[in-house]
């Protein structure tokens, strides 16, 4: 839809000359037509009348640098320009009429050139847009005329000269002169002073129109970058939304990173693309996930990569800055650090971009393009932004898939909260009720029965103290597990004798046993048996209750035997001592173990056979509390079965004492 023009300085125009017909063009049209104009006045030799009228700051504050350059040509020169341009203090300009943005002049491109030798116009008025917000500055679409002709330059400079005077009446006299001087109060076509001129000196067509293609060129050529820029902003967008689902999708931290490398190392190629993480301990990382262009260039991946620790590098991550290094062979902080550019040398980086993946203020790792061609590659701002978003992306999805495995460890726990729980109600219940009853039958029973004879009661008062004991271990399982799982024991290690420790639980389990046969005990141990670090109490809790399931689970004409051997530590065991540990095997001819049930055993509550049809009691707590204490003397603790009646090994190791 057009502006409405019949009242403006386009619509008097048009109004004053009918036979003009107004057309409509382009901004980058109107630009270059008005600079082609100035460089008549800039490059002749003539002083003419000059009025310009911009329409907004973008048309001005490039035009008036050429405005000082015509000033110091004539001392005619007007403008009528937008308060607060930087016109208003440019002293070059010989006259300055401001006037507010909100006015009508502010949609007006106006170019008035009247001179003895030559003279020409653009006089033209903005569309009204729907949109400006959205609409292409170059594209933006204009009504009005543009002309050589005489008569219309001098009533388009009349009419400029006019709404001049409305603003600043103050220049009526100087104005007057300006007419008589240029001849604009004669506008007959006829007249002799325009014949007499117009042969004197015609205007340059050839200089005006080679001016005015090479702007036209030099607009479309900045329109042509100014498209490419943003089809290649979309183009990355549109990856950076792809890459984005992609990564989302997944809540596989080891994929997410795959994805990551594959779909960024495409878009840069040739090149290399690596991510790994960074501990906080400044550790020197591996290269964990890496894609590469090609085979001809060297793989980084499951190598030690040390960059980070290099100070150049390191000042920059510590506030979470990307680098951007265009050329290393020529970048002066790598030139001043000799290390670095061999590193950079040795893995054919020519172009090197590092950017941090991070989740607010938590550091998760690093993001690197190593460019690898013979020439070095200029990183646009557009990628070095794709390749932040890529990266900021990364941490929220990383965040988001060990959020959600927190959730499902949460939701195993609270599953394996719930069924301790059931476990802890129904085993209690029963293991309570069963020994409580039979005490309270032999305790009515003493009282009841007064002429009982002695040995009736003394085997009463037998069975309700072995019972009241079976209560006793039940209730100090429960706070013993309670104790280690909440770090709660106090622990004196000291170089222990295994073999004291053995016998004083064998003759603890031999006298529990007078009334019940147990299986036969070996002891199949060395000569010079090794002390042990450990803590008394908890290595003879741990041989304890090892050699009472042991002898529980085996029939009376199967064998228990013990033994033990030196080994060395493990890599892990290490890391909190050196020297050798002393194994210790506890093996039986008993029922033996389900392979698939070898690790379960030691899980709180674990029963092989259901509470209700168990032909052995227990609360399945105690190897529970083995491993506990074994893990916490820095030892470990594991079983081993062919399966079931092929008997079963117990094996644990304490580190060997001084």
């Amino acid at each position: 839809m057009k502006t409405k023009t019949s009242n403006s300085l386009l619509g008097k125009l048009l109004k004053s000359l009918p036979q003009l017909r107004s057309q409509v063009y382009f901004k980058a049209s109107l630009m270059a037509l008005s600079h082609a104009m100035e460089d008549l006045v800039i490059t002749g030799k003539d002083k003419p009348l000059v009025i310009v009228n911009f329409h907004q700051q973008h048309f001005y504050t490039q035009g008036s640098r050429r405005y000082k350059r015509i000033a110091a040509i004539t001392d005619q020169v007007y403008a009528i320009v937008p308060q607060g341009s930087n016109f208003d203090e440019d002293s070059g300009l010989h006259s300055i009429i401001t006037y507010n943005a909100d006015e009508e002049l502010a949609q007006d491109w106006h170019l008035a050139i009247f001179g003895k030798h030559y003279h020409a116009c653009i006089f033209c008025r903005e569309f009204a847009s729907p949109d400006k917000a959205f609409s292409i500055d170059r594209a933006r679409q204009f009504e009005g005329i543009w002309t050589f002709e005489r008569q219309v330059c001098a009533q388009a400079a009349n009419l400029l000269l006019e709404r001049i005077l409305d603003y600043k009446p103050e220049l009526a006299r100087q104005v007057d002169l300006t007419r008589k001087r240029y001849g604009l109060n004669d506008t007959n076509e006829n007249s002799t002073l325009r014949n007499t001129v117009e042969r004197i000196r015609p205007i340059d067509a050839q200089l005006f129109t080679a001016r005015l293609v090479n702007y036209l060129q030099s607009s479309q050529y900045r329109q042509i970058k100014a498209y490419r820029n943003l089809f290649h902003k979309e183009h990355l967008e549109r990856l950076t939304n792809k890459i984005t689902t992609l990564i989302r999708n997944s809540l596989d931290p080891d994929e997410i990173f795959q994805i990551a490398v594959r779909e960024i190392g495409q878009i840069f190629s040739p090149c290399r693309c690596i991510l790994y993480s960074r501990n906080s301990d400044n550790s020197i990382p591996v290269v964990e996930y890496e894609w590469v262009a090609n085979d001809s260039l060297f793989s980084l991946k499951g190598n030690t990569w040390e960059i980070a620790n290099y100070p150049l590098i390191e000042e920059a991550l510590k506030i979470s800055e990307t680098i951007l290094i265009s050329d290393t062979t020529q970048d002066l902080g790598i030139r001043t650090n000799p290390q670095l550019g061999n590193l950079f040398n040795q893995w054919q980086i020519r172009s090197f971009l590092l950017v941090p993946i991070r989740y607010q203020e938590i550091s998760l790792g690093i993001l690197e393009i190593h460019h690898c061609a013979e020439k070095p590659y200029v990183w646009g701002e557009s990628e070095q932004s794709f390749v932040e978003a890529i990266a900021n992306q990364v941490g929220v999805a990383i965040m988001q898939a060990q959020t959600y495995r927190n959730l499902e460890t949460v939701n195993l726990q609270l599953a394996n909260l719930e069924r301790t729980q059931s476990n802890l109600i129904a085993i209690v219940g029963h293991e309570l009720r069963t020994p409580l009853s039979t005490i309270q039958i032999c305790l009515e029973s003493l009282v009841e029965e007064q002429n009982m004879p002695i040995e009736s009661q003394q085997s009463m008062l037998d069975i309700a103290l072995g019972d009241s004991e079976r209560m006793r271990r039940l209730i100090q399982d429960f706070l013993t597990l309670s104790k280690l799982e909440a770090n709660g024991v106090r622990w004196h290690i000291e170089s222990t004798s295994l073999q004291d420790i053995l016998d004083l639980v064998l003759s603890s389990i031999k006298g529990r046993s007078i009334a019940k046969a147990i299986p036969e005990i070996v002891l199949n141990l060395p000569e010079e048996l090794p002390l042990v670090q450990a803590d008394k109490e908890g290595l003879t809790e741990v041989l304890n209750k090892l050699i009472d399931n042991a002898c529980k689970f085996t029939p009376t004409d199967g064998v228990v035997t013990i033994s033990a051997k030196t080994i060395e530590s493990s890599v892990l065991q290490r890391k909190s001592h050196n020297g050798l540990m002393l194994e210790i095997i506890i093996s039986d001819t008993g029922r033996g173990i389900e392979i698939n049930q070898l690790e379960t055993i030691f899980q709180r509550f674990y029963q092989e056979e259901g509470f209700l049809q168990r032909s052995i009691g227990g609360t399945g707590l105690g190897l529970a509390i083995c491993r506990q204490i074994i893990q916490k003397l820095g030892g470990e603790i594991w079983a081993t079965s062919s399966g079931k009646n092929q008997g079963s090994e117990f094996h644990f190791n304490l580190p060997i004492g001084q």
